[in-house]
This record gives C-alpha cells, structure tokens and sequence, in this order.
C-alpha cells in the first residue's frame, strides 16, 4: 500500500474521530443549557439537512477540482468552524443561535468533504489494492468514529466546554496530514449545464451494479437497523446495566474492525457477488437473532456478525461503485452515494423507534430481520449482474466516456 494512502487515512481518521466528538459533546453542553430535547433534534438536522440543500453542488465541486485541495480546504473550514464554536461556547452566555448555524456550516463543509473523500481513493491506490484500500478505510473510520464518543466523554469531564479547543487542535493535524497526500491530475472543469450537474443520478440509474449496490445498502439499512432499539433491549429485554449497554453498542463496530482487518490482508476476491449476497443474508439472519435472544452473551454475538456482514457486504459495494464509476463522475456518483446513505440511516432510525412504539421492540426488530431478507431476495432477483459477478474489476467500464480525460499536474 502506497505510503501517503495512510496520511489519507490518517487525516481521514482524525476528521471522523472529530466529528462524532463533536455530536456528544455539542448535545452535552446543548441540553446542559436548555434541557430542551428539541434542541437535540435542531443539532442533527443542522448536520444533516446540508447534505440534501448542496447535493448538487457538491457532486459538480468534487468532479472539478483538484479531490486534495478540497479535502485540505475542507479540513482548514471545519478547523474555522470549532474555533468559532470553542469561542461561543467558552462565552459568559451561550448563544444558541450561533451554535446551530456553525454546526448548519460544519454539515455544509460534511457535503463536499465526504464525497470527495470517497472519490479520491482510487486515484491514491492502484486498481488492485483498491479493495484492501476500501477494507483499511472503513476499519480506521470505525475506530475512529467508535473512539470518538468515548474521548468526547473524557474531554467534557477534564476540560468542560474547552473540550473544543482540543478538537480545533485535532482538525488542523488532519489539514497538515493532507499535505502529505501526492500532486494529482487536474480535473477538467465539469460544465454547468443541467445534464452534467444530475449526471451522477444519470450514472447510476442506467448502471445495474452501482444502482444495486447503492439501493441495496438504502433498504437494507432502512428496513434493518437495530442500533436505535438497543438501549429498549437492555432495559425491558436483557435487563443489563448501562456498561453493558455500552459493550452491546460497541459489538456491530468491533465485528466490523475485525472483518475489515481480515479483508484488507486477504488476496483479490473471487465470487464477489455471490459472496456479497451471501453476506447480506448472514447479516439479516443476525438481526432476527438478536431479535430473539433473551441472553446478554447471544446478544453480543448476534451484534458482532451484525457488524462483520455489514463490513463485508459494505467493502465489496463500496469498491464496486468506485471501480464501476469513470473517474471523472465519481464525485457526482458518491454524492448520490451520500444522500443515499444519509436518508437510509435517518429513515431506519425513524421506522425502528415508530415501529417500536406501536408493536414492540421485538416484533419491529424481527419484522426488520424478515423484511431484510426480502430486501435480499428482491436484489438477487433485480440485478443479475451483481449477482454473477466474479471479481470486482470486472466491474470497471469497458470505456472511459468523454470528459474523464485528465491533463496538467497540479
């Protein structure tokens, strides 16, 4: 693996570390202030509604200008941003007002920064270290992003709400870290007209191996999730502690950096699409599991292969959209990507904890593990060519399409 593929890991890392620190830590002081849950929803909106309002943009902005200028751009905005909100927060009075629109900022920064972060991989590793490249990428980011409300928690206890202080420190690491990152090709300046600005949704409507891996991962998350249901099964199901509690929500991660680690040191993969769905239906079968299981062991079990067939199935979707797309549409491509991931988070925790409510976590949980199945069966039937792909580079366009030429260094 080439050597600045780990300073883009690393920086990568920092930023997903930041970012879920920052989620406890502005809902910790957010509710300390108001004791408003309303204020807790107005956060995650802030965050998240950017990622719909500059879809558009964001796509046509990773697919015209250089993918390491953004993500140094990115990660000297997102340092701006926590300095304003160390200052507002370190304030006499806290101002709620700034608050929600430096974290509507800190999502606007999130929707150009993800897709570009997905898009630049390819052109950081060769095509044969891609897979490995994707498996080492989600290994790291779910460390990180596990590790992150755990510091969070210990930077609100030594330092309070100078907490944002150290995650200013932190962000500007990661701008330094992606100096480090090679001089790529220039990208061609994408035209604005409306045909280029959608092309991405264009892309991926008319390729059945991107459509199905994105639409695949939409529903199954949407209709599958469990993370929203755990604090109700350790309560009212296996009746555990708060500490246990903690251990259940770290198992789908730690399957997941277990997984990811095996992946990333294994060979090419052969059979990928049977494989894919073959862990798709382990991953629905852990989710009925874990839907039934009265016992805290089985419980974490059922939670650990929850996160490792997510890994899997994940790593093989991720790669085949980044090697299934010219590179000159990656960008517009991971933006649809990123839309799609965002609306499959927020709606499976909407359908979870609605569902729930009406008919019981166990019977939302186990409905959830049958429908995910169902998700399954449609995609295996839907897509025949995902299903009997062999190696993930027999995805790759057969042709670059006009406009994937790159020129000039820079």
């Amino acid at each position: 693996m080439p050597a600045h593929f780990f300073a883009f890991l690393g920086g990568s890392a920092l930023i997903n570390l930041v970012t879920t620190a920052l989620s406890v830590a502005v809902g910790w002081h957010i509710y300390e202030h108001s004791g408003n849950p309303m204020d807790l929803a107005i956060v995650g909106l802030m965050q998240i509604i950017p990622t719909f309002l500059f879809f558009f943009a964001s796509g046509w902005i990773v697919d015209s200008f250089s993918r390491k200028t953004l993500l140094i751009v990115c990660a000297i905005a997102e340092a701006l941003v926590m300095a304003g909100l160390a200052m507002v927060m370190m304030a006499e009075t806290l101002n709620l007002g700034f608050v929600f629109g430096l974290l509507f900022c800190h999502g606007s920064i999130r929707a150009i920064y993800f897709p570009a972060t997905q898009a630049i991989v390819p052109n950081l590793v060769p095509e044969a270290l891609l897979p490995r490249a994707i498996a080492l990428g989600s290994t790291v980011s779910n460390v990180a992003m596990t590790g992150g409300p755990v510091g969070a928690g210990v930077l609100i206890s030594v330092l309070d709400r100078q907490a944002y202080a150290v995650l200013f420190v932190l962000l500007v690491i990661a701008a330094l870290t992606y100096l480090l990152l090679p001089r790529l090709a220039r990208m061609q300046i994408a035209p604005r007209d409306w045909s280029t600005i959608v092309g991405g949704i264009t892309y991926v409507r008319t390729n059945s191996i991107v459509l199905g891996a994105i639409g695949i991962d939409l529903f199954i998350v949407m209709v599958g999730s469990v993370v929203t249901l755990l604090p109700v099964y350790a309560q009212d199901i296996l009746e555990i502690s708060p500490d246990a509690l903690g251990l259940l929500r770290a198992m789908p991660a730690f399957g997941a950096v277990v997984a990811g680690v095996l992946l990333s040191s294994l060979p090419p993969m052969r059979n990928c699409g049977p494989r894919l769905f073959l862990a798709l239906m382990v991953f629905s079968g852990s989710i009925i599991l874990f839907a039934l299981s009265t016992s805290f062991w089985l419980s974490v079990c059922a939670l650990f292969v929850y996160g490792a067939a997510d890994m899997i199935s994940v790593n093989i979707r991720m790669t085949l959209v980044q090697t299934a797309t010219p590179d000159h549409l990656r960008g517009r491509v991971s933006a649809v990507n990123s839309i799609f991931i965002a609306s499959s988070n927020e709606m499976g925790d909407v359908r979870a904890g609605g569902a729930a409510a009406f008919f019981g976590p166990v019977a939302t949980a186990v409905a959830g593990g049958v429908m995910a199945f169902g998700v399954v069966f449609a995609g295996y039937m839907a897509f025949p060519r995902l299903r009997n792909l062999d190696r993930l580079a027999d995805a790759a366009p057969t042709e670059l399409p006009q406009g994937g030429n790159q020129s000039a260094r820079s």
